[in-house]
């Protein structure tokens, strides 16, 4: 077993404190993985204090995850030790389904699904059809710790060019505005609205820029107008102002809301053009404010999306480091990773908080 320290939480209403626990060795396919850095994700804050209602705890959070390999196990070929490495929101999946099978395991109808990287599985294995999952645990812990051991198909390759800071947050944010661009075909030339302007927001204001697209930002942040423009926004409106967004009537070929809370999408409906989709990746509650009148007169859609697989995570690091793009981050300890929950509840992260590890001591 290898001994491990962490930073966790043992109940909904607990602060996040150090803990030690124990990682299984390595298994033949596995990398064990020194963290140097984890990016602070709002989902991070939801599973902590279970409000998607499946915490199993302790949970240690942590899926954007950057660190040096220490360990390979035997049939491990793609990497060794040294290697500056991610690991990101899945460690897992099923591996048999037609989604994995297809190489998109985010979407893994297997009997757990695909295994997250902390508080997996989804489905916990005591109540699976047909058994346990890879693990055979209830639980796992992620990357607000000191080691993580994970498969070898479920870890990328930092490529030279990122910094191991930057690219911690690109495995959550950066792959799940990556993913729905590239699936609903937006390229150059094409219009996109993203709606919220945060840790999800604005990589997805950066991807859209290096593929040439046309970007408009909405934000309910009024400080923000200026900085999305500086970003390479085209226009940047706030969200809430309706007489701003009339004349925006029919103009995008895809709205991305990256907003991490439950909101009403329907203001923005009018803003689409015919036969395009409004896509919801930030938060995975009910949406409300559809009305189905304005949808079919348009033949328009409102979609999910899930985060992204392990090729495109792969593509879209690869990507970034070859168009200069990086993430906005704040270098913090994890001592203060409980203030920084906080600020990241209120709006007032600029725009992801990234922990440095070695502070974890």
């Amino acid at each position: 077993m290898i001994k491990t320290v962490g930073y966790g939480a043992r109940a909904a209403t607990s602060r996040l404190e150090r803990m030690e626990f124990e990682r299984d060795d390595p298994r033949p396919e596995d990398v064990v993985i020194e963290v140097m850095f984890t990016g602070v994700c709002h989902s991070d804050i939801h599973q902590v204090k279970n409000e998607w209602a499946n915490t199993v705890y302790p949970c240690v959070p942590g899926h954007e995850i950057v660190g040096r390999v220490t360990r390979t196990g035997d049939k491990v070929s793609r990497f060794r030790e040294g290697d500056l490495v991610g690991v990101g929101c899945m460690i897992e999946s099923c591996r048999a389904c037609e989604p994995c099978e297809s190489g998109e395991e985010n979407y893994c109808e297997g009997p757990n699904g695909w295994l997250a990287t902390y508080n997996g599985p989804m489905v916990p294995a005591s109540g699976a059809e047909g058994g346990e999952n890879t693990y055979g645990r209830d639980n796992t812990f992620g990357g607000y710790s000191s080691v993580v051991v994970v498969p070898e198909d479920f870890v990328l390759s930092i490529p030279d060019g990122l910094a191991p800071e930057a690219a911690a947050p690109i495995l959550c944010a950066g792959v799940t505005t990556w993913s729905p661009l590239n699936h609903w075909g937006i390229g150059e030339g094409d219009t996109v609205a993203i709606v919220g302007f945060g840790g999800l927001g604005h990589m997805a204001l950066k991807l859209a820029v290096a593929m040439g697209v046309e970007v408009t930002v909405l934000t309910t942040t009024p400080e923000k107008i200026e900085q999305a423009k500086a970003m390479g926004a085209h226009a940047a409106y706030i969200a809430t102002d309706k007489t701003s967004l009339v004349p925006l009537a029919g103009s995008f070929d895809l709205i991305l809301s990256t907003v991490p809370d439950k909101h009403e999408v329907g203001p923005f409906l009018d803003l689409l053009k015919r036969d395009a989709s409004l896509v919801v990746v930030g938060n995975i509650d009910i949406i409300d404010g559809v009305d189905n009148s304005k949808l079919a007169f348009h033949r328009q859609s409102v979609a999910g999306s899930l985060i992204g697989s392990i090729a495109e995570t792969q593509d879209v690091l690869d990507f970034c480091a070859s168009n200069g793009i990086a993430p906005e981050v704040e270098i913090i300890d994890i001592k203060d990773i409980n203030e920084a929950f906080t600020r990241v509840e209120n709006g007032e992260a600029r725009y992801r908080y990234v922990i440095d590890m070695s502070t974890l001591g």
